[in-house]
This record gives C-alpha cells, sequence and structure tokens, in this order.
C-alpha cells in the first residue's frame, strides 16, 4: 500500500510501507520504537493514526488543486447567471467560472456603437409582473420582483454600458458563486466507474471537475470568410467608432444584418455614401418575426437607399468578390514623398487573372468589372470595407472527448444540441444562451435574453428531474378549472409569449382531473415523461402554443392583414394561441415527418383562437366560446359554470348533473347566494331586466348576445385563481 503525494502539496514526507520495514519507519519519525523491540507497543496505534492523518492531509491539498463541483457553468453573461439562479436557488453545488473580472463582459465592447436593441418598455398600464415581462427584454428572472433592469436604465434603447451594471447587480443581490478571471483553455471528458465527467482546465494549470457541464459562453468570435483581398477589410470588432474617421469618405459594408446596420447608422452624416454586400436581401424583423432581423431603430439607410440618396443595397455571395488596389495608384504625390492612400476596389472572382496569388492586392484595370462591363453597380472605388458577419460559437477550448457538434443551421456557426439543450453525442453538456440558437434558428428568440432566460430555466428543471429525481413543476387542476387557467396563461404569461413555437404548455389529462405543466420544449414532446417525470394517461394531452400563421407573403402593413372573426381563427396572421389534442404522445419519426412549418405533428384535434389586437384572448364570444367547446370535446365533458340555483335544479332533474356542480356545489364549495351579492351584481349592471332576459325559463344572469352564440347556460366568466 502506498500513500505518496508531491512534496511540494504535502508537507509530510512520502511514506512507503512494505513487509519487514517497520524499522525504516520508526527511523522516519525518530520518536517511533523499533518493531523487533515491541511489536505491541502502545505507540503503534499513534503511529497508524499519524499516518492516516498524514494522508487525508495530503489528498486534501491535492483536491484544492483539482476543485470538483456538481454543477460548472462556464460563463457569467446573461445566460451563465440566469442559470446560477436557478442552480442557486435549489441549493446545488455549484460554480460560475468567468474569464474577465466582471459579469457581461461581452457588453463592455459590444454593440460597438453602444445602443442595445432590446426593449426596455417600462410603462405597460399593468401591475401584473408575468405580463409585464413579455415587453421586458432585459431583466432576468428571479424571485424579486424588483430586480428588474429597469433600476439601472428607463430608456426604451438602453445604452449597452447598463448592462453589466444590472448583471452585477444581480449577482451582489443574489448572492451568486462566480470566480472572476479563470480562463478555461481546454474541455475534455474522462468516463469512470461513476460515469461521466467533463475536467476544465485554466491558465494556470487547475483543474475544475464537474458532472455536469453548462456553457454559457455565447458568441464572441468575429465570423470571416476567406476571399481573394480579405486581409485589406477592416473587422466590426476592432474598426473606430468616431463617425469623423469617416468624413467624406465611400464606405462598402460586408453583411446586412444588425450589426451592420448599426454601423452604417452611425456613420450615415459623415459618409459620402454607403454600400452594403450580402448573399441575401434584407430581411425585416417586422416582417418575419424573427428579432434578429434588421430592426427598425438602426434601418435609416433604407430610407437613403428608396429615396436615391447615393446610399444602396447590393446582393452577391462573399466567396466570389475581391477586394483588389490598382497599380497605378502607387505613384507619389507631386507635393512630397508620401504616396497617396490607394483606394479599395470590389471586382469578382473570375476577372482576376493571376488566382493563384490568394491575397494580390495588386492588379490592372482589366482585372476589374467595369473592364467588361461599363455599368456594373459598385465600379467606383471604396476607402474603408468594413466587415460586419456577426459571431461563432468557440469550439476551440474542447478536445475531441468533449465538443459538441457543429449545427445543421446557422452554417455550422453553433453547436449542434438536442431538443432539451443537451448536446449532441455529450452527456452531461448544455448549452445555454445565445450558443443554444441552433434549436430555433430564425424561428424564435431563443438566441436573446428575453428568450433563452426561459430555455434556461427549462434545462434546470431537466436537470432537478434527472439528477434529483424533482419531477418538473405543475399545478393539479379539477377539470373544470382548465379553462380558466388556460385563458389565464395565455392572457398574461411571458415564457411561451416570447418563446413562441418552442415553449409550450402540456395539460396531461385525467378524467375529472388534470395537470397543467408549464413551459415544456415542444421538440422533446417524445421524451415528455422521462424528461418531465409525469406520465400520460389513456386520457391523452393537450398542448398549448403560441404562434404566428403560416401564411406566406402577407403584407403586414396592409387592409386584410389581421381577422376578427373567431370562426377563421386558423387563418390568423398574428401571434395566437393554438391548441393541439394528442391521445398518445407523438413518437420522435411523427415529429421528424411533421408538415412543413408545423410546430408539432398532426394531432386529433386542433384549435385556433383568433387573433387579438391587445393578445389578451379575453373575448366572451370570440375567444372563451370556442375555446371551452373545444376543450369539451377533447375532455369530453360539460364545462360550462353554474349558480348555486342551476345546480340544485340539475341535481333533482337529472342523475348525473354537470360536472363543475359536482365538484362545486355537491361539495359545499359553490358561490353562496345572498342578497348583498345579488345587489352587488345588480349596482354593478350585471343582472338584465327581466325584459332583457327574454323568456323566464333561462338563466337571468346571461346577457343577449352569448345567447345568440349560443351560449344561453354558459356564464363565460374567467376565474382568477
Amino acid at each position: 500500500m502506498v500513500f505518496s503525494g508531491p512534496a511540494s502539496r504535502c508537507t509530510q514526507p512520502s511514506i512507503v510501507l512494505r513487509r519487514g520495514t517497520w524499522a525504516e519507519v520508526g527511523r522516519v519519525r525518530g520518536d517511533l520504537p523499533r518493531l523487533e523491540d515491541s511489536v505491541m507497543d502502545s505507540s503503534l496505534p499513534c503511529f497508524l493514526l499519524f499516518i492516516l492523518i498524514g494522508c487525508l492531509k495530503c489528498s486534501s491539498e491535492n483536491e484544492n488543486n483539482t476543485r470538483h463541483h456538481d454543477y460548472c457553468v462556464l460563463g457569467a453573461g446573461p445566460a451563465g447567471l440566469q442559470m446560477g439562479y436557478f442552480l442557486s436557488k435549489a441549493k446545488r453545488d455549484y460554480v460560475i467560472l468567468e474569464r474577465n473580472s466582471g459579469p457581461g463582459s461581452f457588453f463592455n465592447k459590444y454593440p460597438r456603437h453602444r445602443k442595445l436593441i432590446s426593449i426596455n418598455k417600462i410603462h405597460t398600464g399593468r401591475q401584473n409582473p408575468e405580463f409585464n415581462l413579455r415587453h421586458d427584454w432585459n431583466s432576468l428572472l428571479s424571485d424579486k420582483p424588483d430586480l428588474l433592469f429597469k433600476r439601472v436604465s428607463n430608456e426604451f434603447y438602453p445604452p449597452a454600458d447598463a448592462y453589466p451594471l444590472y448583471l452585477s447587480m444581480f449577482v451582489e443581490e443574489l448572492g451568486l458563486k462566480v470566480q472572476y478571471g479563470v480562463d478555461i483553455g481546454r474541455i475534455r471528458a474522462v468516463q469512470s466507474d461513476t460515469g461521466r465527467s467533463y475536467i476544465l482546465t485554466d491558465q494556470h494549470m487547475s483543474d475544475y471537475t464537474c458532472s455536469v457541464l453548462l456553457v454559457a459562453t455565447g458568441l464572441w468570435v468575429p465570423q470571416k470568410i476567406e476571399f481573394v483581398g480579405s486581409d485589406l477589410v477592416e473587422g466590426y470588432e476592432s474598426i473606430s467608432t468616431n463617425p469623423e474617421d469617416y468624413k467624406n469618405q465611400a464606405i462598402l459594408i460586408l453583411g446586412k444584418g444588425n450589426s451592420a446596420f448599426e454601423t452604417a447608422q452611425s456613420i450615415l452624416e459623415k459618409a459620402s455614401h454607403v454600400h452594403m454586400l450580402s448573399p441575401s436581401p434584407v430581411r425585416l424583423a417586422w416582417q418575419t418575426h424573427y428579432v434578429g432581423d434588421l430592426r427598425a431603430v438602426n434601418n435609416d439607410l433604407l430610407d437613403t437607399y428608396q429615396l436615391k440618396s447615393l446610399d444602396g443595397l447590393v446582393e452577391a455571395r462573399l466567396e466570389k468578390i475581391v477586394i483588389v488596389q490598382r497599380k497605378e495608384q502607387a505613384k507619389k504625390r507631386s507635393d512630397g514623398n508620401k504616396k497617396e492612400k490607394k483606394k479599395l476596389y470590389l471586382s469578382l472572382k473570375k476577372y482576376i487573372q493571376n488566382q493563384g496569388e490568394k491575397n494580390s492586392s495588386e492588379v490592372t484595370g482589366e482585372d476589374l468589372p467595369s473592364f467588361y462591363s461599363d455599368n456594373f453597380s459598385m465600379r467606383k472605388p471604396y476607402d474603408r470595407v468594413i466587415r460586419c458577419l456577426g459571431f461563432k460559437f468557440n469550439f476551440s477550448v474542447f478536445d475531441s472527448s468533449a465538443c459538441p457538434p457543429h449545427s445543421d443551421n446557422a452554417k455550422g456557426r453553433l453547436p449542434g444540441v438536442t431538443a432539451w439543450y443537451e448536446g449532441t453525442g455529450t452527456p452531461g453538456l448544455f448549452v445555454l444562451g445565445t450558443a443554444a440558437h441552433s434549436r430555433d434558428y430564425r424561428t424564435s428568440a431563443g438566441g436573446f435574453i428575453h428568450g433563452f432566460r426561459y430555455t434556461a430555466r427549462a434545462v434546470h428543471r431537466v436537470l432537478e428531474q434527472r439528477y434529483h429525481n424533482n419531477r418538473w413543476p405543475s399545478t393539479k387542476l379539477l377539470t373544470t378549472q382548465l379553462l380558466s387557467w388556460v385563458l389565464k396563461r395565455i392572457g398574461e404569461a411571458s415564457g411561451p409569449y416570447q418563446m413562441f413555437e418552442v415553449l409550450a404548455d402540456v395539460i396531461l389529462l385525467r378524467g375529472s382531473q388534470c395537470e397543467y405543466v408549464e413551459e415544456f420544449p415542444i421538440q422533446a414532446l417524445p421524451q415528455f415523461s422521462s424528461l418531465s417525470g409525469h406520465e400520460i394517461s389513456n386520457h391523452g394531452l393537450i398542448v398549448v402554443v403560441l404562434q404566428y400563421g403560416k401564411k406566406k407573403n402577407v403584407d403586414y402593413l396592409g387592409r386584410n392583414r389581421a381577422h376578427s372573426d373567431w370562426s377563421k381563427a386558423n387563418e390568423s396572421n398574428f401571434l395566437h394561441p393554438v391548441l393541439y389534442y394528442y391521445d398518445k404522445l407523438p413518437t420522435e419519426e411523427e415529429m421528424k415527418l411533421r408538415p412543413k412549418g408545423w410546430a408539432l405533428p398532426r394531432p386529433k384535434a386542433i384549435h385556433h383562437i383568433v387573433e387579438d389586437f391587445l393578445t389578451e384572448w379575453d373575448g366572451p364570444v370570440s375567444h372563451i366560446q370556442p375555446l371551452r367547446r373545444f376543450l369539451e370535446h377533447c375532455v369530453k365533458t360539460d364545462l360550462r359554470t353554474f349558480y348555486a340555483e342551476s345546480c340544485f335544479r340539475f341535481s333533482l332533474t337529472y342523475r348525473k348533473p354537470p360536472l363543475f356542480c359536482q365538484q362545486g356545489y355537491l361539495k359545499q364549495q359553490g358561490v353562496v347566494d345572498s342578497s348583498q351579492l345579488w345587489q352587488h351584481f345588480d349596482d354593478a349592471g350585471l343582472v338584465p331586466s327581466e325584459h332583457d332576459s327574454g323568456t323566464s325559463g333561462e338563466d337571468s344572469a346571461f346577457p343577449n348576445y352569448l345567447a345568440q352564440a349560443g351560449a344561453s347556460v354558459s356564464s363565460g366568466l374567467k376565474l382568477d385563481f
């Protein structure tokens, strides 16, 4: 048996025990008797205790150099801190590792022109904090109602410098465990008898081991494309942000995303003209409903282009362009030895005669498109060419044992993850935040704070079920309460609202009762039971999703852009709730074969709630009545609500009164009739007169317009919980 450790880490000398070497051990200690003098000497137990203490100390000091946690969160940006909050609240063993000296270091530099495009709408006219998060794109989730971004800025488009301040406040007030100055340079996975774990090595060669690795490093590596002359191009990450430096210059910007238009916006007043080039035309966020597309706050150049004021947009594949300088421009100025700064020309690869020299910057007029076409749109030279192509994930820190694959979309800039955000082929490694955007790229808000704060919560719920046997949180309801609960959720819930078509509420039907599971990743529906811990009964399930219409070429500013007729709810173009009913969980094969553009496979029954201008969906006729009919079809039960008098009459005249009466009135849980209550109804104008109520056989508490809609015995009331 060997107990040893490096001398630099252990203060006690290494001791090797072998048969017949007790005398040597005694000489090591000096104060121990020789074994041949007294084998059963009373100091022997003390000697063994000394060895045990020394070994424990040695082991402890070794472990100090390799720190172990159940959860390692890599990155102290908004996604990492959001996960840190959930781990801290659950009292888990975790650490957040950040290479810089403070949280949210990305925002210390980006966006370069220091204005965020995330909405900070403080005044909504509502006091409901859950509803207000629908319009607060910067705050993180916590149990502190005042820990919101509006404490550091009240601007609708806030300054970027405010966000690190908010994150610092978030860390301090919640007491999150963040270690700064830890620059992880290598991540590897190891397999042992206890399972898979990850080892993270920092700049000091110290190791951090964890059972679960949560990568929240975001996207910060500039996206570059190699082409002839790419060495002559300036990068968004290093350009000057002083507009005066572009005075009277001709500028070519590569890219048409928000960073490109942000740059164009800042120099528009000073530059002589600004041209923008990318493979695709501009995609406007208000048309595509994707917040990663061009936002209106940065699109002044569209005006100057369409109103013919020198600026313009051009489409071309960047791999086929060439940025060159002409040889004849290298002449000396007549007034001195200084060389005139060379102009940059845009050419095409097919026109360059000497293509063997990849970054050749010396060409003649015969290498330019204008030599072949005098109407070439970009024939004039430029003073600067700026690359604004966005960012990509940093794969370089992962070795082959731990590296997630490149995503199939987003040109491979993102890591590939499962529907529950676990790296594909890397069990125990989860990707959070912007880096996990491959799951909903160009379809939802998962790449942005107001989206991934909810996906981080979903990942934490997956972790709680998998590693701690804590089921996905749910609300148990009587089936008669289902209608009101659905109305409550679609009217205020921020998670499904922001992460439309990605996170959905799942209703587990169980006869006279049901279970309401909030914000489950719908693409993981085939794995629902294993991920959530909830089983599906033979009564089936309902999935409540918010989604946009699927029509193409809709004029979203045109006269017929919206529908208000509830009978045409399936033609809604704007965000609206859709309910899918399944008698069993969809399979993975069904998910793959779902109709193009659909969030889910074809269900047994589907119900669209017509779009609502106010996004409240509380109209008794247009929203509540059709929804109740659909739910009744799914649960095969009458879900109407009744007053005590009606329940009493049904109990006397029917063998089986409606479920609402069974679960309420017959259990003495209904609304108690009193003269004061009826007087309140009368004062509020809720009780129509005998003339208005029609025949005396109808319930006098229901207005005529409900009767005309076929709801003569349905109150249409929205209960509060």
